[in-house]
């Protein structure tokens, strides 16, 4: 059997349970993928993009959603090395990617030499919206999971002084018509993990010169610091990192102080002076 045939069968055998069913009912909760949408899936070389990739193509082969995808790969810059792993795994997993070249990395790293991660975000993500845009895609898939969801909850309360997450969807800002999805939502990184151990893959992490220079000096940045947060939690109560992701859909509002909705800010006296 083919490798890429022993890969589409670990997602929907050993690990449909972890995986795949979790993508449908992603698919189906948050109505991600509706009848004829053209999705442009976005591709970085890391183990979450290339699942991604996978779980659609078994999506539309099973005829549950007629929709187009398209296979992109955004080079921002990537070392020829990096480059060929990335080419030498879509063509091992039998993903069809179209490759687009921009000027991400040299110009973050330019403008913002000391911590270039957030202006390289901002840049990206401009970048696949105008991608999408050229293809006449209505939506962009990328490969957030779980785990990436409570962490930015967290991040946020610890040093952004707000509650907020990372949705399902949402529509862009700056390009009408075409909206952002998430349809590896509800998949855990350590299932993520072990299919990719499973089938013996070797995938990318972020491969700009300033987050190796990072490894190397062995610095923790802030989500790190919240992993290990959340891992050490569960050592005494394994449910933790659901409950995280459940209260996010479970909010009590009648027991917060205030929230913002639209920019407008609202506080708790406002019912409290109407129930006197």
């Amino acid at each position: 059997m083919e490798k890429y045939r022993e890969i589409e069968k670990s997602i929907i055998k050993k690990f449909r349970k972890d995986i795949f069913s979790k993508f449908i009912k992603a698919i189906r909760d948050y109505k991600l993928i509706n009848e004829n949408d053209k999705v442009m899936i976005c591709i970085s070389g890391g183990k979450d993009s290339f699942l991604l990739a996978k779980c659609i193509q078994e999506l539309i082969r099973h005829g549950m959603v007629p929709f187009e995808a398209k296979y992109v790969v955004m080079n921002p810059g990537y070392t020829d090395q990096n480059l060929t792993m990335i080419k030498k795994n879509a063509e091992l997993m039998n993903i069809p990617i179209e490759i687009f070249t921009t000027d991400i990395f040299a110009v973050s790293n330019k403008l913002s030499a000391d911590n270039p991660c957030y202006l390289c975000a901002r840049m990206r993500r401009g970048h696949l919206y105008n991608k999408a845009q050229e293809m006449g895609c209505n939506k962009i898939a990328l490969g957030h999971h779980f785990n990436d969801v409570i962490e930015t909850t967290l991040l946020s309360m610890f040093y952004g002084s707000e509650i907020k997450t990372m949705l399902p969807k949402l529509h862009s800002d700056n390009f009408k018509g075409i909206d952002l999805i998430r349809p590896l939502y509800l998949v855990k990184e350590e299932d993520i993990i072990r299919w990719k151990n499973y089938n013996e893959l070797t995938f990318l992490n972020c491969a700009c010169k300033f987050t190796e220079k990072v490894a190397r000096e062995e610095l923790s940045g802030k989500r790190k610091e919240i992993k290990e947060l959340i891992s050490s939690l569960k050592k005494n109560n394994k449910e933790i990192d659901n409950n995280i992701f459940k209260a996010l859909d479970n909010i009590n509002l009648n027991c917060i102080l205030g929230y913002r909705k639209d920019g407008e800010k609202h506080t708790f006296l406002e019912d409290f002076e109407k129930e006197e």
